[in-house]
Parts: C-alpha cells; sequence; structure tokens
C-alpha cells in the first residue's frame, strides 16, 4: 500500500487522538534540555545537550537512568528532579505555543475526535500550558505524571488517558480506533508498546528520521500540515 494511502486511510479510521503536550502544543524541549542540564550539573555532570535533548519526551522518571545511568538514578535522581523542576520553572513565563496549537485542538474535535492531552509534565505546569493554548476548551481530558509511576516511553500514561476517557460520560466503543500525535521519538515508542498508530511532528527538534525509525505512520512539520492532511482524507 502506498505511504499516501496507508496515511489516509489511517486518519480516516483515527476517533481518539491522544496529544502530547511538550514540544507538540508547547515550545519547551530546549528549555527542559537546559533544565536537565543545569540540574546535572548542579552533582557533576555534564552530559551534552544533544544528548540530553535526544532523551526529552522521556518523564524524569526515565530521563535520569537513561542519560546518566542507573547508579546515577539510585544515588541521586529525587534530587535531580526535584533540582529539574527547580531550574525549569522559571522558564514558564518564556514559553510559547507551538503555531497553532489552539485551531489543531478544535479542528480535531471539530471533525469528530475525541481529544485527551496526554501529558507526562508535572501537574503545575500542565495548568499553565492549558491556560497557553486554551486546552480545557477543547480536550476532553488530560494527563499529569501525577497519573502514573512510569513515564513515556512506557505506555502507561496512553493507557491512562484512555482510562480516564472510558470513565467519561460518553465512553467511547468498544472498537475506536486510537493516534497518538507527539513529537519526539519517545511518543512513537510508548504508542507501539499500547498497540496505537502515531503521527509525529517536527516542532520538538527530532528528524524525520528517527521518528519514523521510532515508528511513527508519518511526519509534519507544522500543525497546520497534520491538520490538512487529516482533513483532506476525509
Amino acid at each position: 500500500m502506498p505511504p499516501s494511502t496507508l496515511i489516509d486511510k489511517l486518519l480516516a479510521m483515527s476517533r481518539i487522538a491522544l496529544v502530547d503536550v511538550d514540544g507538540t502544543l508547547v515550545d519547551t524541549n530546549y528549555h527542559h534540555a537546559l533544565a536537565w542540564a543545569r540540574a546535572f550539573r548542579r552533582i557533576g555532570l555534564t552530559p551534552p545537550l544533544w544528548q540530553i535533548h535526544r532523551h526529552v519526551g522521556m518523564g524524569g522518571d526515565q530521563m535520569v537512568p537513561a542519560v546518566a545511568g542507573d547508579d546515577v538514578e539510585d544515588r541521586h535522581g529525587d534530587d535531580l528532579r526535584e533540582a529539574w523542576t527547580e531550574e525549569f520553572s522559571p522558564f514558564l513565563p518564556e514559553i510559547a505555543p507551538v503555531a497553532g496549537a489552539h485551531k489543531f485542538l478544535a479542528g480535531l474535535r471539530s471533525d469528530g475526535a475525541r481529544v485527551v492531552l496526554a501529558s507526562s509534565g508535572k501537574p503545575e505546569h500542565v495548568d499553565a500550558f492549558l491556560d497557553l493554548i486554551q486546552g480545557r476548551e477543547v480536550a476532553e481530558a488530560w494527563t499529569t505524571s501525577d497519573d502514573v509511576e512510569r513515564t513515556k516511553p512506557q505506555p502507561d500514561l496512553l493507557e491512562s488517558a484512555l482510562q480516564k476517557l472510558q470513565q467519561s460520560d460518553d465512553p467511547p466503543a468498544g472498537d475506536a480506533d486510537v493516534v497518538v500525535i507527539g513529537d519526539s521519538t519517545w511518543d512513537c515508542v510508548a504508542a507501539a508498546r499500547l498497540g496505537a498508530r502515531s503521527l509525529a511532528l517536527r516542532t520538538g527538534g527530532f528528524s524525520r528520521e528517527e521518528l519514523v525509525d521510532a515508528g511513527a505512520q508519518d511526519v509534519f512539520d507544522t500543525l497546520e500540515d497534520l491538520l490538512r492532511s487529516l482533513r483532506a482524507s476525509r
């Protein structure tokens, strides 16, 4: 099946959209990388920023051992996550929405999709980002790091997002199709572990090749491009 036919079929089928927040709807990935670099520096470690960036999209529980090893996680994991919060919070006033974020979510809803924001961010950060993109107006539910013990690339957050829909007044049909929309390789890996398809954006700084290798069905440069493709497939 040609790629264009595959993506058209995928988009036409999808009724539940699990949408990542950081890097996908708000432009935060490089802020996260710098905050983690500063946190690691507090304990005398200086992993290169490019390496940290390639792990952005993981939650803090996964980030520390992935970047610095299990020994650092065992000895310093909680302190590093606390330091990261202290380093990231001052960036909040500088963070801007990814272009077209609210319009994209509103477009998904107007086209009949159930929209859940599948974020592993801290609750106070997710609240700030929801305000920034007017997300409460269009998303039926959202997750935070408090909802699960294991974050991406584990599928727990995506499962939690689906459970929130199941608990709603209008639960989805059992045969509803799910698509995960994100910006990092870890979104795509988590989607595959869930058994769902994924669509990716380059807004988080990952290359098309990296995203496809991680399992993305297709990759888009902007949210507008993705929404246009979705509508063209109807």
